[in-house]
């Protein structure tokens, strides 16, 4: 199923003319600074009444992918399921205690769902405790919310993403070669798992000696500039022998690389996730990274919107959609685990081109896109 990324940018920016004039008609106002609430026209075949739906993102700072992908995303498949949906967004931009404030904001609007990308899934147990005193289901997205019971989790299979990138750090390092890894932040339980697949993969040849460990560091928000500053301590500490780099995402490969070309060193492995414009600028145009993981979002946006509308209509979701569980500490929590792509120079047409995530306009001149 592909979408037209290359039509986004105006369709949002439509959709988004049409959900303001509907907001000014209505003279409903925003959850906060960084929040909107999307109505769709009323539908006369529509079995139930219109339902507020929150849709809460964590940041902008370190990938777009929130803005403009996720959040279009799930609403334009919300609206296909139901065109009365409401849909309650907000952004909390990194904060915590901001995040607190948007869910308590949109269980007072009235929303009857919460789907959440935590902040800090090892603090968000205080978003499930506020959602549960007002009777409202939280559906854990794309990080997974710990110590709490949650609905749902939709993500991609996040230890197979670190076993993807294991893999190609072990297939093209070479013998004896020194690995660093840059894990992502320590906040976020996908990088714990990240860690956990590529670590599956490279202890077995840690411990052997085919390759080693030189260096590793969680990097706290995935800031770029204190992965770049890790880089270099990696560099300084191994007196420049790296012979391949594992960063978790994007943003870490392009601080690794930086650091490593202040070094002058090239034609190393290096590693990625997201399939960011930059990143796959970076594969393509310049050959500095070698390779990144690509995780369809809209895959991920339409599975949220179909269990968000299973839950508000009381129907089961299908079997073939929730196909595994993931422990987070409190339960093992009914699960759509999506499957992430290896990209590299050779598939970015038959991958992201393809499926309308990017163009080629955009890989050449990502910082235009910004």
């Amino acid at each position: 199923m592909a979408k037209k990324t290359w039509k986004k940018s105006a369709t949002w920016m439509a959709a988004a003319a049409v959900m303001t004039g509907i907001l000014a008609g209505c003279g409903t106002s925003s959850a906060n600074a960084q929040g909107s609430t999307s109505t769709g026209a009323a539908s006369a075949v529509n079995p139930h009444p219109s339902v507020k739906i929150a849709f809460l993102m964590p940041e902008t700072n370190t990938s777009p992918r929130w803005e403009y992908d996720d959040r279009p995303d799930f609403i334009a498949a919300m609206k296909k399921l139901d065109p009365n949906a409401q849909i309650i967004y907000a952004n909390a931009q990194g904060s915590e205690a901001t995040q607190i404030q948007q869910v308590e904001s949109a269980i007072t609007q009235g929303a009857k769902l919460l789907v959440v990308a935590p902040v800090n899934g090892f603090a968000a147990t205080t978003i499930v405790t506020e959602a549960a005193r007002a009777h409202v289901p939280v559906i854990s997205y794309d990080r997974l919310i710990q110590n709490a019971k949650v609905n749902y989790y939709v993500s991609f299979n996040n230890v197979e993403v670190g076993k993807l990138q294991g893999e190609y750090i072990a297939q093209h390092t070479k013998k004896g070669g020194t690995v660093v890894m840059l894990d992502g932040a320590p906040t976020d339980p996908n990088a714990k798992q990240f860690a956990q697949g590529a670590h599956d993969v490279l202890d077995p040849l840690f411990k052997s000696g085919k390759l080693k460990l030189g260096y590793e560091q969680y990097t706290p928000n995935w800031d770029s500039q204190q992965a770049l500053t890790e880089m270099q301590q990696a560099l300084t500490r191994l007196h420049n022998h790296v012979d391949a780099v594992l960063a978790a995402n994007d943003n870490l490969a392009g601080a690794a690389i930086q650091a490593l070309e202040q070094q002058h060193i090239k034609g190393i492995p290096v590693t990625g996730q997201d399939a960011t414009d930059a990143g796959l600028h970076r594969i393509y145009y310049d050959g500095t990274q070698s390779m990144t993981v690509y995780k369809p979002i809209y895959e991920e946006a339409n599975a949220a919107a179909q269990l968000a509308y299973d839950l508000i209509t009381g129907k089961k979701p299908p079997a073939s959609l929730v196909n595994g569980t993931v422990n987070n500490g409190a339960m093992n929590v009914p699960s759509v685990l999506l499957q992430p792509i290896v990209v590299t120079k050779a598939n970015i047409q038959s991958t992201v081109i393809k499926d309308g995530f990017t163009t080629w306009a955009r890989i050449k001149n990502p910082a235009e896109q910004q």
